[in-house]
Protein backbone atom coordinates (compact mmCIF):
# COMPACT_ATOMS: atom_id res chain seq x y z
CA UNK A 1 0.00 0.00 0.00
CA UNK A 2 2.94 2.34 -0.50
CA UNK A 3 2.42 5.65 -2.28
CA UNK A 4 4.54 6.85 -5.20
CA UNK A 5 5.86 9.92 -3.40
CA UNK A 6 7.35 7.79 -0.62
CA UNK A 7 10.38 6.96 -2.77
CA UNK A 8 11.52 10.60 -2.55
CA UNK A 9 14.52 10.94 -0.18
CA UNK A 10 14.31 13.39 2.71
CA UNK A 11 17.05 15.91 3.55
CA UNK A 12 15.68 17.20 6.84
CA UNK A 13 16.29 20.94 7.24
CA UNK A 14 15.78 20.97 11.02
CA UNK A 15 13.22 23.74 11.05
CA UNK A 16 11.12 23.87 14.23
CA UNK A 17 7.39 23.41 14.68
CA UNK A 18 5.70 26.67 15.66
CA UNK A 19 2.16 27.59 16.65
CA UNK A 20 -0.14 28.94 13.95
CA UNK A 21 -0.47 32.61 14.83
CA UNK A 22 -3.70 34.38 15.74
CA UNK A 23 -3.83 36.26 12.41
CA UNK A 24 -4.77 32.93 10.77
CA UNK A 25 -8.26 31.53 11.36
CA UNK A 26 -8.34 28.10 13.03
CA UNK A 27 -11.48 25.95 13.03
CA UNK A 28 -12.64 25.14 16.55
CA UNK A 29 -13.35 22.84 18.16
CA UNK A 30 -10.64 20.89 16.38
CA UNK A 31 -12.49 18.03 14.63
CA UNK A 32 -10.14 15.17 15.49
CA UNK A 33 -9.64 16.26 19.07
CA UNK A 34 -13.44 16.26 19.41
CA UNK A 35 -13.43 12.61 18.33
CA UNK A 36 -10.87 11.74 21.01
CA UNK A 37 -7.78 11.48 18.82
CA UNK A 38 -4.68 10.91 21.01
CA UNK A 39 -2.74 14.16 20.68
CA UNK A 40 -1.39 14.03 24.23
CA UNK A 41 0.36 17.33 24.88
CA UNK A 42 0.79 18.12 21.18
CA UNK A 43 -1.31 20.70 19.37
CA UNK A 44 -2.79 20.12 15.90
CA UNK A 45 -2.32 23.82 15.16
CA UNK A 46 1.44 23.65 14.80
CA UNK A 47 3.43 23.77 11.55
CA UNK A 48 7.02 24.36 10.48
CA UNK A 49 8.17 27.98 10.59
CA UNK A 50 8.54 28.17 6.81
CA UNK A 51 5.04 26.79 6.30
CA UNK A 52 3.58 29.45 8.59
CA UNK A 53 5.32 32.18 6.61
CA UNK A 54 3.96 30.80 3.34
CA UNK A 55 0.47 30.50 4.82
CA UNK A 56 0.61 34.15 5.89
CA UNK A 57 1.74 35.10 2.39
CA UNK A 58 -1.20 33.21 0.89
CA UNK A 59 -3.60 34.88 3.33
CA UNK A 60 -2.27 38.33 2.36
CA UNK A 61 -2.73 37.48 -1.32
CA UNK A 62 -6.30 36.30 -0.73
CA UNK A 63 -7.05 39.67 0.88
CA UNK A 64 -6.09 41.43 -2.37
CA UNK A 65 -8.59 39.27 -4.28
CA UNK A 66 -11.39 38.94 -1.72
CA UNK A 67 -10.87 41.49 1.10
CA UNK A 68 -13.54 39.95 3.35
CA UNK A 69 -12.37 36.35 2.96
CA UNK A 70 -9.77 34.39 4.88
CA UNK A 71 -8.04 31.04 4.86
CA UNK A 72 -9.21 28.81 7.71
CA UNK A 73 -7.06 25.94 9.00
CA UNK A 74 -8.98 22.72 9.60
CA UNK A 75 -5.94 20.61 10.54
CA UNK A 76 -2.15 20.86 10.51
CA UNK A 77 0.39 18.82 12.52
CA UNK A 78 -0.67 15.24 13.16
CA UNK A 79 1.34 12.78 15.33
CA UNK A 80 1.51 9.19 14.09
CA UNK A 81 -0.92 7.88 16.77
CA UNK A 82 -3.47 10.46 15.56
CA UNK A 83 -2.92 9.37 11.96
CA UNK A 84 -3.58 5.76 12.98
CA UNK A 85 -6.66 6.78 14.97
CA UNK A 86 -8.13 8.66 12.02
CA UNK A 87 -7.40 5.89 9.52
CA UNK A 88 -9.15 3.41 11.80
CA UNK A 89 -12.04 5.81 12.39
CA UNK A 90 -12.45 6.50 8.66
CA UNK A 91 -12.33 2.77 7.88
CA UNK A 92 -15.12 2.11 10.38
CA UNK A 93 -17.23 5.01 9.13
CA UNK A 94 -16.83 3.90 5.52
CA UNK A 95 -17.82 0.32 6.35
CA UNK A 96 -20.89 1.48 8.24
CA UNK A 97 -21.90 3.79 5.37
CA UNK A 98 -21.99 0.71 3.14
CA UNK A 99 -24.06 -1.25 5.65
CA UNK A 100 -21.16 -3.56 6.56
CA UNK A 101 -20.39 -4.93 10.01
CA UNK A 102 -16.75 -4.47 11.07
CA UNK A 103 -16.81 -7.78 12.94
CA UNK A 104 -17.95 -9.74 9.87
CA UNK A 105 -15.83 -8.29 7.08
CA UNK A 106 -14.18 -10.71 4.68
CA UNK A 107 -10.52 -10.30 3.74
CA UNK A 108 -11.58 -8.98 0.34
CA UNK A 109 -13.95 -6.45 1.91
CA UNK A 110 -11.25 -5.22 4.29
CA UNK A 111 -8.80 -4.77 1.44
CA UNK A 112 -11.35 -2.97 -0.71
CA UNK A 113 -12.35 -0.60 2.08
CA UNK A 114 -8.75 0.15 3.00
CA UNK A 115 -7.92 0.96 -0.62
CA UNK A 116 -10.67 3.57 -0.56
CA UNK A 117 -9.44 4.98 2.75
CA UNK A 118 -5.79 5.34 1.74
CA UNK A 119 -6.81 7.18 -1.40
CA UNK A 120 -7.39 10.07 1.02
CA UNK A 121 -5.46 9.12 4.16
CA UNK A 122 -1.71 8.57 4.32
CA UNK A 123 -0.42 5.32 5.79
CA UNK A 124 0.49 5.88 9.49
CA UNK A 125 4.11 4.79 9.07
CA UNK A 126 6.76 5.09 11.82
CA UNK A 127 9.50 4.63 9.21
CA UNK A 128 11.48 7.92 9.04
CA UNK A 129 11.81 7.41 5.29
CA UNK A 130 8.01 7.41 4.76
CA UNK A 131 6.30 9.83 7.20
CA UNK A 132 2.68 10.80 6.60
CA UNK A 133 2.60 14.36 5.20
CA UNK A 134 0.79 15.83 8.20
CA UNK A 135 3.32 14.26 10.57
CA UNK A 136 6.07 16.41 9.02
CA UNK A 137 4.47 19.72 9.99
CA UNK A 138 4.56 20.66 6.32
CA UNK A 139 0.97 19.81 5.33
CA UNK A 140 -2.21 21.69 6.15
CA UNK A 141 -5.91 21.18 5.48
CA UNK A 142 -7.60 24.48 4.74
CA UNK A 143 -10.84 25.98 3.51
CA UNK A 144 -12.27 29.48 3.03
CA UNK A 145 -14.35 31.68 5.32
CA UNK A 146 -15.79 35.13 4.80
CA UNK A 147 -16.57 37.99 7.15
CA UNK A 148 -20.19 38.20 8.35
CA UNK A 149 -22.69 40.06 6.19
CA UNK A 150 -25.44 42.24 7.60
CA UNK A 151 -27.61 40.18 9.94
CA UNK A 152 -24.94 37.50 10.50
CA UNK A 153 -23.22 37.14 13.88
CA UNK A 154 -20.05 35.28 12.91
CA UNK A 155 -17.76 34.45 10.03
CA UNK A 156 -19.26 32.08 7.48
CA UNK A 157 -17.70 28.97 5.99
CA UNK A 158 -17.71 28.93 2.19
CA UNK A 159 -19.46 25.87 0.77
CA UNK A 160 -16.80 24.06 -1.28
CA UNK A 161 -19.12 21.31 -2.53
CA UNK A 162 -18.05 18.57 -0.13
CA UNK A 163 -16.85 18.44 3.48
CA UNK A 164 -13.18 18.01 4.27
CA UNK A 165 -12.23 14.31 4.62
CA UNK A 166 -15.19 12.98 2.64
CA UNK A 167 -14.16 9.68 1.05
CA UNK A 168 -15.76 10.11 -2.34
CA UNK A 169 -15.02 11.47 -5.79
CA UNK A 170 -16.59 14.77 -4.75
CA UNK A 171 -13.36 15.46 -2.88
CA UNK A 172 -11.35 15.48 -6.12
CA UNK A 173 -10.28 19.08 -6.80
CA UNK A 174 -11.84 19.28 -10.27
CA UNK A 175 -14.93 17.18 -9.60
CA UNK A 176 -17.31 20.06 -10.46
CA UNK A 177 -15.21 21.51 -13.29
CA UNK A 178 -17.55 20.45 -16.09
CA UNK A 179 -20.84 20.86 -14.26
CA UNK A 180 -23.59 22.91 -15.89
CA UNK A 181 -25.22 23.57 -12.52
CA UNK A 182 -24.69 27.17 -11.38
CA UNK A 183 -24.10 26.26 -7.73
CA UNK A 184 -21.66 23.50 -8.58
CA UNK A 185 -19.71 25.86 -10.81
CA UNK A 186 -19.42 28.15 -7.80
CA UNK A 187 -17.92 25.23 -5.86
CA UNK A 188 -15.32 24.79 -8.59
CA UNK A 189 -14.62 28.52 -8.74
CA UNK A 190 -13.95 28.69 -5.01
CA UNK A 191 -11.80 25.57 -5.07
CA UNK A 192 -9.79 27.20 -7.83
CA UNK A 193 -9.48 30.36 -5.76
CA UNK A 194 -8.18 28.39 -2.79
CA UNK A 195 -5.67 26.63 -5.03
CA UNK A 196 -4.62 29.94 -6.57
CA UNK A 197 -3.85 31.63 -3.27
CA UNK A 198 -2.08 28.59 -1.80
CA UNK A 199 0.11 27.89 -4.83
CA UNK A 200 0.94 31.61 -4.93
CA UNK A 201 3.32 31.03 -2.01
CA UNK A 202 4.65 27.67 -3.21
CA UNK A 203 2.24 25.10 -1.82
CA UNK A 204 1.14 22.13 -3.91
CA UNK A 205 -2.36 20.62 -3.71
CA UNK A 206 -3.00 16.93 -3.04
CA UNK A 207 -4.22 15.27 -6.27
CA UNK A 208 -7.27 13.75 -4.54
CA UNK A 209 -8.19 16.43 -1.98
CA UNK A 210 -9.29 20.00 -2.68
CA UNK A 211 -8.37 21.01 0.91
CA UNK A 212 -4.87 19.52 1.39
CA UNK A 213 -1.77 21.60 0.64
CA UNK A 214 1.87 21.10 1.50
CA UNK A 215 5.32 22.46 0.89
CA UNK A 216 8.65 20.74 1.36
CA UNK A 217 7.41 17.23 2.17
CA UNK A 218 7.67 14.13 -0.02
CA UNK A 219 4.29 14.69 -1.69
CA UNK A 220 5.24 18.27 -2.57
CA UNK A 221 8.60 17.08 -3.94
CA UNK A 222 6.92 14.37 -6.04
CA UNK A 223 4.37 16.79 -7.54
CA UNK A 224 7.05 19.47 -8.07
CA UNK A 225 9.57 17.05 -9.64
CA UNK A 226 12.09 17.85 -6.92
CA UNK A 227 14.88 15.39 -6.12
CA UNK A 228 14.34 15.48 -2.36
CA UNK A 229 12.07 16.68 0.42
CA UNK A 230 13.22 19.09 3.13
CA UNK A 231 10.75 18.16 5.88
CA UNK A 232 10.66 14.71 7.49
CA UNK A 233 8.56 13.33 10.33
CA UNK A 234 8.36 15.16 13.69
CA UNK A 235 7.53 13.20 16.84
Amino acid sequence: MSKPYQIIPISECGEQLVAITSDICRIAPHPYMALGAPYGDRSPFFIRQGILEKLQKSQAYLQTLRPNWQIAVFDAYRPIPVQQFMVDYSFTQLAESKGLSIENLTKEQKESLMMEVIKFWAIPSDDPKTPPPHSTGAAIDVTLYRAPSQGEDSIQEINMGSPIDEISDRSLPDYFADSLDIKEREFHRDRQLLNQVMTHSGFQRHPNEWWHFSYGDQLWAWISNENSAMYGGVK
